[in-house]
């Protein structure tokens, strides 16, 4: 039985009323106009909570900076949200246990915020991975898998399908190869996820660099 820590059970809880108030929106309340983002008034429409909190890109008329927080909280689907939050429970209490609360917090929006900052430099300078918009905690998940990874290389982790033990420095690399395979055609933010990585990576090395409770 997974035992949730309180930083954790509050990102899950926050995660979860999104995504119920995001369904009843599109359910109970008008649609809002998103086609005027693109230069294209009436040519889309989506609900109050993902018109509003997604992270757009930044060529086009919608994207706000808040949105580089509110982004993480928003899913597009129960699919989606069902595995970040399910990776979240597994690894996020083993990571808040070992860094207290304060520490841990930092960590998971560094990893949020960066991954989509991430994301928008790869779009904006390189050219690569262009979106539209963006939704959903992955470039957190990441940071959390990356960090997780770091911190604890030798622990086994027992995957669900197949029923195998792998240890985490290992499940860095499978989970970021089935997240490719599983979508190699861009519709999944990618370099959200790459973004995620690096940022846990260089936040955990400069903590460790630290000394002390890391």
């Amino acid at each position: 039985m997974l035992r949730l820590t309180p930083v954790v059970r509050s990102l899950i809880m926050i995660n979860v009323i999104v995504f119920v108030a995001a369904f009843l929106a599109g359910s109970i309340m008008p649609q809002v106009d998103i086609g005027y983002c693109f230069g294209m008034p009436g040519a889309g429409s989506d609900d109050l909570i993902h018109a509003y909190l997604s992270l757009f890109n930044v060529k086009t008329d919608c994207f706000k900076p808040y949105q580089l927080f509110t982004y993480m909280f928003v899913h597009g689907g129960f699919m989606h949200i069902f595995f970040n939050m399910l990776s979240l429970a597994f690894m996020g209490p083993i990571l808040e246990t070992y860094w207290g609360t304060k520490r841990f917090t930092i960590f998971y929006l560094v990893c949020g915020i960066g991954a989509g900052i991430f994301n928008i430099f790869i779009d904006q300078f390189l050219g690569l991975g262009s979106f539209s918009r963006m939704v959903g905690a992955s470039g957190a998940i990441y940071g959390i898998l990356m960090g997780f990874g770091m911190m604890f290389p030798n622990m086994e982790v027992q995957l669900l399908i197949p029923p195998i033990p792998v240890k985490a420095k290992y499940l860095v690399f499978i989970l970021g190869a089935l997240n490719y395979m599983m979508d190699p055609s861009g519709n999944t933010a990618h370099f959200a996820h790459l973004g995620g990585v690096v940022f846990a990576y260089f936040l955990v090395t400069a903590w460790k660099r630290e000394g002390g409770n890391y």
